[in-house]
C-alpha cells in the first residue's frame, strides 16, 4: 500500500528488485508522466509485446468479494498490458474498491452508458492450468506473477 500514486514508482523498483528482476517496464499512458527515472525503473508508456516482462496497469475497479481485478480494455488501457508480461503489477485505488461483482458491473455501466469497451476482463491472479494430473502450472496463458499496489489517498 501507497499513500499517493507518486510513491508507485519507488513501490515498483522495490517489488522488482526483491524478486531479482530487472528494472524495467511498460505501462499503460495514464502513468507514463510519473518519476520513473528517479526510482531507477526504466518504462515505457505503450501497449505489450512478447518480449516485455513486466506490465504495471491500472485497473476500472477491484473486487474485493473474490480478490477480483476489473479491466475495461481500450486506446489507453490496454489488454495486452496485463496478459502478456511475466509479471503484471496492478495499480489500484482504494476508492475504486467494491464489494462484490454486481457493484462493478453498476460501476461500468455509469461510466460507460451505451459507450461499451472493447473488452472487459478479470483477473484473479497468475495464471495457471492443471494437467491431467492435476500439477498446476503458473504463467501458462498470462503472468506468472501479479502483484497489486493499493493506492489509498486516490
Amino acid at each position: 500500500t501507497v499513500a499517493t500514486l507518486a510513491e508507485v514508482p519507488t513501490a515498483v523498483a522495490r517489488y522488482l528488485a526483491a524478486r531479482g528482476l530487472p528494472p524495467r517496464a511498460i505501462c499503460w499512458p495514464e502513468f507514463a508522466a510519473l518519476d520513473w527515472a528517479a526510482a531507477g525503473v526504466e518504462v515505457e508508456a505503450r501497449a505489450a509485446n512478447g518480449d516485455d516482462a513486466t506490465g504495471v496497469t491500472g485497473c476500472f475497479c477491484a473486487i474485493a468479494e473474490t480478490g477480483t481485478l476489473m479491466f475495461a480494455s481500450g486506446p489507453q488501457t490496454a489488454a495486452t498490458t496485463s496478459l502478456l508480461p511475466e509479471t503484471h503489477i496492478a495499480v489500484v485505488p482504494v476508492s475504486r474498491i467494491v464489494p462484490a461483482m454486481e457493484e462493478g458491473f453498476a460501476l461500468l455501466r455509469a461510466a460507460c452508458g451505451e459507450e461499451l469497451p472493447r473488452a472487459v476482463n478479470f483477473v484473479s491472479g497468475p495464471s495457471r492450468t492443471g494437467d491431467i494430473e492435476q500439477t498446476i502450472v503458473l504463467g501458462a496463458h498470462g503472468p506468472y506473477r501479479v502483484h497489486l499496489l493499493l493506492v489509498d489517498g486516490a
